[in-house]
C-alpha cells in the first residue's frame, strides 16, 4: 500500500499527517514518528510512504481546530484498518465533544460492551489518528489523565485548549496538575 505523508506545524510540534486522496489514515506526533510506523504496519501491512502536500481538506480543519475551533475536525474523512471492535470504539471516541471527557467504562457502556473497559483502553491506545479521533478526550475512571500516546502533557494541553474555545474552565484534579506541568 502506498499513502502520503505531510508535515504540519502545530502549538504541539509537527505533527504527521498520512492520507491517501482526502481519506487521513493516521495522524501523529513528530517525536512518535516509529510509533506510527508501527500502527501503520499492524493496520495495513506493507506500506509505503511518499512525501507529498496534504489536501486543504486535512489541513483547513486542523488549521481551525488549533485556532480554536472544537468542531472543526468533525468533517475530516478518517478511514481506518483495524478489527470491528476498534472500530466501534474509535467511532464512539469521535463522538465525544470537543472540550469533555469520557472514561472508558463509559465508551464500553456506549458501544454496548459494558465489560470491555480493559479492552476499549488497548482499541484507544492503537487509535493511529491522534485528535481527529480524540483519544486523549477518554480519562480514567477516577478521572486522572490516564496514558496517550502523545504524551500526557499533550493531552492536558489538548483538553485545556478545545475546553478554552467552548469556554469552559478547565476541571478535575488531575488536568490541572497535568496543565501546571505543561
Amino acid at each position: 500500500m502506498t499513502l502520503s505523508l505531510d508535515r504540519l506545524a502545530s502549538p504541539l510540534g509537527d505533527i504527521l499527517l498520512v492520507f491517501e486522496g482526502t481519506a487521513l489514515r493516521a495522524l501523529d506526533f513528530w517525536d512518535y514518528e516509529t510509533r506510527m510506523r508501527r500502527l501503520l504496519r499492524l493496520h495495513y501491512g506493507a506500506v509505503t510512504l511518499g512525501e507529498a502536500p496534504a489536501p486543504d481538506a486535512i489541513r483547513a480543519p486542523l488549521a481551525a481546530f488549533f485556532a480554536g475551533d472544537g468542531a472543526a475536525l468533525e468533517g475530516i474523512d478518517v478511514r481506518t484498518n483495524g478489527t470491528a471492535f476498534q472500530r466501534a470504539v474509535w467511532a464512539a471516541v469521535r463522538r465525544i465533544p470537543a472540550g469533555t471527557t469520557m472514561t472508558y467504562g463509559g465508551i464500553a457502556a456506549a458501544i454496548g460492551r459494558p465489560a470491555a473497559r480493559r479492552a476499549v483502553g488497548l482499541a484507544n491506545g492503537a487509535n493511529p489518528v491522534a485528535i481527529v479521533v480524540p483519544c486523549h478526550r477518554v480519562i480514567g475512571a477516577n478521572a486522572a489523565l490516564t496514558g496517550y500516546g502523545g504524551g500526557l502533557r499533550r493531552k492536558a494541553w489538548l483538553l485545556a485548549h478545545e475546553q478554552a474555545a467552548i469556554g469552559v474552565p478547565p476541571e478535575g484534579p488531575a488536568l490541572d496538575a497535568a496543565a501546571a506541568a505543561a
